[in-house]
């Protein structure tokens, strides 16, 4: 579905991306893990063609990004469903607004009915129909993800891009919301690239662990392989990650 091919990418003389290879499989969920800083964000920006590369391609079902005008930027973008990390709900507008956003502004969807029938499916798909009228502020950060996700589904996109999706929340809402990214992937025909660096959430969800470390991508393997692997700094990754959450902090 999407395939990273020796990407690199600088700011202000200071690389970031040093020639990053990955291969994201369709229909599957793919997290890519790795320090804070380490430039996992930088690459969804490439991926989602926000960000053109110094040098190498990204690949989305054949389509390089960095290829395309203005205007066909955006009709390859509505492949895209996205969550951020902070969700990213319009502070003034309603649940109910917030999720139907995307269709008025990009489909220019006019009749109301229809949106409606739209957006009280992806509300119930993520649990939250009964909330629909609320405002973002009567939400909990639990809460505010899940809009934040029926946001992202209404589009009905081919991949879903999660930015750090359970950060910021409470190990008993982050189990919640990894439930909720499996039941997305079974329920949905899409393909899943998250950004994490959350250990747990990461085994919990994945089909395939890429972890990106000086700007390239030392290990890549499924759960199981992942987590034996040999490698010096996946293991001491692990170790860090271990030991910060029975001290309860996060990395």
């Amino acid at each position: 579905m999407i395939e990273i091919v020796n990407l690199y990418k600088s700011f202000n003389g200071q690389q970031v991306l040093c020639g990053v290879n990955l291969v994201v499989p369709k229909g599957k969920i793919t997290v890519i893990i790795g320090p804070s800083g380490c430039g996992k964000s930088v690459l969804l920006r490439h991926i989602i063609g926000l960000l053109k590369p110094d040098r190498g391609k990204v690949l989305v079902d054949g389509i390089n990004p960095a290829d395309l005008n203005r205007a066909q930027l955006n009709e390859f973008r509505r492949k895209f469903g996205m969550l951020f990390q902070s969700a990213a709900l319009f502070d003034s507008l309603s649940v109910f607004d917030n999720v139907a956003f995307p269709l008025r502004e990009n489909k220019g969807i006019k009749d109301e009915a229809r949106i409606k029938k739209i957006v009280n499916e992806k509300l119930e798909l993520v649990g939250l129909l009964d909330a629909a009228h609320k405002m973002p502020d009567e939400l909990s950060g639990g809460m505010k993800k899940r809009v934040g996700l029926a946001r992202a589904l209404v589009l009905e996109p081919q991949i879903l891009l999660y930015d750090e999706p359970v950060t910021g929340l409470d190990p008993i809402m982050s189990v919640t919301i990894d439930k909720l990214i499996i039941s997305m992937q079974k329920i949905l025909p899409v393909t899943s690239v998250v950004i994490s660096h959350d250990i747990e959430s990461t085994f919990r969800i994945a089909d395939l662990i890429a972890m990106l470390y000086e700007g390239k991508i030392v290990e890549c393997a499924q759960p199981e392989d992942f987590r034996n692997s040999k490698k010096p700094v996946v293991i001491e990754f692990l170790k860090m990650a271990r030991g910060n959450r029975e001290k309860g902090e996060y990395l």
